[in-house]
């Protein structure tokens, strides 16, 4: 009887040793790469265990065959609940885009181990990814309160109160995260971006600033900066940052714009028309680029040309294009055709009836043109009602010309109703 549990024994021990010396022969292939011999010997293996199906997962994940690598992670998981071989799966989930089999191995897990911060702050991650901002925002607020000063806990809240449209506390969450780390970069991009949508120049250069010391080729921060340059009129200062963008973004439409706006309002024209001409060749689609090159031509005098340039801007435009009507209506004036000029000026105030100066030149222009002056005054009455208050200067001018034209018709006996 002894001999018989003795030889058992032995057999046991054989067997584990074997498998042990194949489980060696395996790593030995795989670390030089030899995956597919090293699979092989692992499917040669009689009696299925953790470490086999786990061994042959991790092979399969180091070649990026997920599915496979989840097949054989979930077989171990049936001989040993591994917490190594849960976080496996649980990455392997989400590299075949399946992040709530991730979520559910994740939140499995914290409820026997609600300590594990790292495990937490990945979990609040994928709740941020799949936009649930309330849960992203009770683990951001419970993991501050376990670690205070880390910063990117209080960025990735910022992040989830962005979600949720809450913009104070968002930028709050911001501004915790630079005091506690001043070289966090992505929280200081928020914030300067932040503090442009809401028109605060001087906060919106701070940060600009402070991200530009630490990385000056950050492209959406250079852009923020030359807007700011552009709209103070400093065009020289942007034409030095533009060009340097322009050499690290090739045939970007943002660089080619400013550069031609830039250098337009410099009056360096012909430079103006190098890029605009670029923008062109870059984006056929925008047809700002005519419109610019019209404002050029106009400048020069070369009417003409300009009539043909804002044309060719208000057949390839498909916004508003009430600058390009009205500068159309500007062309055929000079041009002497006063009839033409009249349509266009009409057509820009049709295309946007915000633009006031649009129907005060349709006015004006119909005073000058037609010998009844009802078309005028009634365009003037209009101007009045809607927008008294935008220029003074126009507004005096309409209420001397309306008094007039109404003593005019007075005195001949005739009515202006």
């Amino acid at each position: 009887m002894k001999s018989k549990i003795l030889i058992l024994l032995l057999f046991g021990v054989l067997k584990v040793g074997a498998q042990t010396s194949t489980f060696s022969r395996v790593d030995s292939l795989f670390e030089r790469g030899r995956y597919k011999l090293a699979l092989s010997q692992l499917d040669k293996i009689e009696k299925s265990s953790f470490l086999s199906n786990y061994k042959t997962a991790v092979i399969y994940e180091s070649i990026d065959n997920y599915a496979k690598a989840i097949l054989f992670i979930e077989k171990a998981l049936v001989y040993k609940k591994d917490y190594k071989a849960k976080l496996k799966l649980a990455k392997a989930y989400l590299k075949i885009n399946k992040p709530s089999k991730t979520i559910n191995i994740y939140e499995a897990i914290l409820t026997k181990d609600s300590l594990n911060l790292v495990l937490k702050y990945q979990l609040g991650k994928l709740y941020l990814k799949n936009k649930n901002a309330k849960k992203a925002i009770s683990i951001f607020k419970g993991l501050i309160q376990k670690d205070s000063l880390n910063a990117n806990y209080s960025y990735q809240l910022g992040l989830s109160f962005s979600l949720l449209n809450d913009r104070d506390r968002m930028i709050n969450s911001f501004l915790d995260t630079h005091s506690k780390d001043s070289t966090h970069l992505k929280s200081i991009i928020r914030l300067a971006s932040s503090f442009n949508k809401l028109n605060d120049k001087d906060s919106t250069q701070i940060f600009v600033n402070k991200g530009l010391l630490i990385d000056s080729n950050h492209i959406a921060l250079n852009k923020l900066n030359i807007n700011q340059l552009y709209r103070d009129k400093k065009y020289q200062v942007a034409i030095v940052s533009l060009l340097k963008l322009d050499s690290v973004l090739k045939n970007d439409t943002y660089v080619a714009s400013m550069l031609g706006r830039s250098y337009y309002n410099l009056d360096s024209l012909n430079k103006a028309d190098e890029y605009f001409r670029k923008l062109y060749y870059i984006d056929k689609d925008n047809y700002k680029s005519f419109t610019y090159r019209g404002h050029i031509a106009s400048k020069e005098r070369k009417f003409k040309d300009a009539e043909t340039f804002y044309r060719m801007a208000t057949h390839i435009g498909k916004e508003k294009r009430d600058e390009e009507f009205y500068s159309l209506a500007t062309v055929n004036y000079e041009l002497k055709k006063a009839k033409q000029a009249l349509f266009y000026f009409d057509k820009a105030f049709k295309e946007n009836i915000k633009n006031y100066k649009a129907l005060y030149q349709y006015a004006k222009l119909s005073d000058d043109y037609y010998k009844d002056k009802k078309i005028a005054y009634n365009h003037y009455i209009k101007y009045l009602d809607r927008f008294m208050d935008k220029d003074i200067v126009i507004t005096d001018f309409i209420k001397g010309r309306i008094k007039e034209i109404k003593m005019m018709y007075f005195m001949r006996g005739q009515s202006l109703e």
